[in-house]
């Protein structure tokens, strides 16, 4: 019930901020923080399903603008807004793309699908997630944008692999990688293939598969080498040999050295991710890789410096509370320790 209350109390919060002239301005209180996600969830649900309240505002000409907003808020990891304009984004993508039939709407709700897909998977709403991966699919489609089917491809298996389906996982990676309108898709096509081909590496990590992990993330740093830093269109993010070194740290943590996760993470300069989203993201697998070390001061340090550049996703993120909460039942806690879970919703 208390759970219940602060979600509907924080609903009010948000929707009170965004019709404010000063957009943003407004942050939720550090423990109204702690259920932004179960917000997010359900605002986003029901905006995919057509439940809960319809927007009384008409839906903008083009998509081009309220996407852009609402990928510069995931990029920055602000969750309170994104509970708005995310939701809002996918109401206005269907009563264009759905009315108008125009391929480029069509091409920017796939993106904007692609956005929720990503979001869901932080969120560890799978189910929810294989829905938004598979209408991005079929509006990509819809839109004959490769990039954007590739994309879908990739997030899909993401979500095989959470599912444990590494089989699965692997053919849909693969497969997306070797394409061939991707390899006519220039540049930008060279860089999603390699990232295809890092989410594969990923999943044979996940699988205990170290030889096969290295010798494709070796394969996805050459092509990250051969074309230089690229950020993709849409909301593939960037790919470069900077995060092919931050996905390092996580294939490495996971296939079960996490001393060669450290020493990855010793050679990635923070400050030179492209985004708040990766930098939070890199600390979070580098407190991940501390844990398995047994290095708890560190761990903690290393969550309260996430916490610092991302509060927002470090108090609504599950994978962190969950860290969180082993760290209180492993050892001794201290007032840091303490006060993080308070401010992430976690039973002390």
């Amino acid at each position: 019930m208390h759970r219940r209350t602060l979600i509907t109390g924080l609903a009010a919060t948000t929707a009170t901020a965004f019709a404010s002239p000063f957009l943003g301005t407004a942050a939720p209180a550090r423990m109204e923080q702690a259920v932004l996600g179960s917000l997010l969830v359900a605002r986003l649900r029901d905006a995919m399903v057509g439940g809960g309240q319809a927007s009384a505002e008409p839906p903008p000409q083009s998509l081009a603008g309220p996407f852009a907003g609402a990928l510069a808020d995931f990029d920055a990891c602000r969750y309170a807004r994104l509970t708005v304009s995310l939701p809002l984004l996918v109401r206005a993508g269907h009563v264009l793309a759905l009315s108008g039939g125009d391929p480029a709407q069509y091409a920017l709700l796939a993106k904007a699908y692609l956005l929720a897909t990503r979001m869901l998977v932080k969120l560890d709403e799978t189910h929810l997630g294989w829905i938004a991966a598979d209408r991005a699919r079929q509006f990509a489609n819809a839109a004959g944008d490769a990039l954007a089917v590739a994309e879908a491809a990739r997030q899909a298996a993401v979500l095989a692999r959470r599912a444990g389906r590494h089989n699965e996982a692997l053919s849909l990676a693969l497969s997306a990688a070797d394409h061939p309108d991707l390899r006519r898709a220039g540049r930008a096509g060279t860089a999603l293939r390699g990232l295809l081909v890092q989410s594969a590496s990923y999943t044979l990590a996940r699988r205990g598969d170290r030889d096969g992990m290295r010798e494709l993330t070796d394969e996805a740093a050459a092509i990250a080498h051969e074309i230089g830093r690229l950020t993709l269109p849409g909301n593939q993010g960037g790919f470069s040999p900077l995060t092919v070194q931050l996905h390092r740290i996580s294939a490495e943590n996971h296939a079960g050295d996490p001393r060669a996760a450290l020493d990855a993470a010793h050679s990635l300069p923070l400050s030179a991710l492209p985004s708040v989203e990766r930098r939070s993201r890199a600390l979070g697998d580098i407190a991940a890789t501390y844990d398995r070390l047994g290095r708890r001061t560190d761990c903690i340090r290393t969550l309260l410096a996430a916490e610092r550049i991302a509060p927002e996703e470090a108090h609504a993120r599950p994978a962190t509370k969950a860290l969180i909460s082993s760290l209180l039942r492993s050892g001794p806690t201290s007032t840091d320790l303490r006060g993080l879970a308070e401010r992430s919703g976690v039973l002390v």
